[in-house]
């Protein structure tokens, strides 16, 4: 997707009553002999501290593992909302392949839910908006997140702090099971519904929103 392609995609793009607005900026070896020796292991990516939630969808089981060090507020905010219960049967009502795929606010009906109180900006974390990172949909103040969530599909840094506005869109976790689910889902056939941009024709639904634990968790 080109630079012009994605600011006029995505410039001033309001999702109408109880949707939440997703607008910003674009997106913003060296050759050397092989060594004889064997090289040196790669070391082991730090482990993320905080919980794993699967998403169960009407496409397939996705999981997230929440990074609590990184983005404390958000990850409180998020888990409030899995435990009570509040994702089960919503859609992901805004699907733009090449960007993101969004969920967490409305039924199939388009009927919003009532939110808890918007939660604290935390993007400037060091965490960017990469392809299978989960972050926080908002409004154009930069703290207004509450329980609308995307999961990026490509290199989305442009969001990342401070390129929106000196703020950004934060990031909290990433996809650890399920990356074709989201790739299934990013590919569906979309259309303008009641005034909402990328729709999916075939609603999408979350069934289910819960906690990992023991052997359950994904390795």
């Amino acid at each position: 997707m080109t630079t012009a392609f994605r600011r006029s995609l995505l410039k001033g793009v309001a999702l109408g009553a109880g949707a939440l607005l997703l607008s910003g900026s674009a997106l913003a070896q060296t050759e050397g002999q092989a060594q004889a020796a064997a090289p040196a292991e790669a070391p082991a990516a730090p482990t993320v501290k905080g919980p794993q939630v699967s998403l169960k969808t009407s496409m397939g089981e996705i999981v997230l593992q929440l990074d609590e060090e990184k983005a404390p507020k958000t990850v409180a905010n998020f888990m409030q909302y899995v435990k009570q219960g509040f994702y089960k049967g919503v859609i992901f009502h805004r699907v733009i392949d090449g960007f993101m795929i969004q969920t967490g606010g409305m039924n199939e009906k388009f009927e919003g839910r009532k939110t808890n109180k918007p939660v604290k900006n935390e993007s400037n974390n060091g965490l960017s908006n990469q392809p299978y990172t989960v972050s926080m949909a908002r409004e154009d103040h930069p703290d207004s997140a509450t329980s609308q969530f995307f999961i990026n599909v490509a290199d989305n840094s442009g969001i990342d702090y401070p390129n929106y506005k000196g703020s950004g869109y934060t990031v909290f976790g990433k996809v650890v099971k399920g990356q074709e689910v989201v790739d299934k889902i990013k590919g569906v056939v979309v259309d303008d519904v009641r005034g909402m941009q990328n729709v999916p024709v075939v609603p999408i639904f979350v069934k289910s929103a819960t906690v990992l634990k023991g052997d359950k968790l994904v390795k």
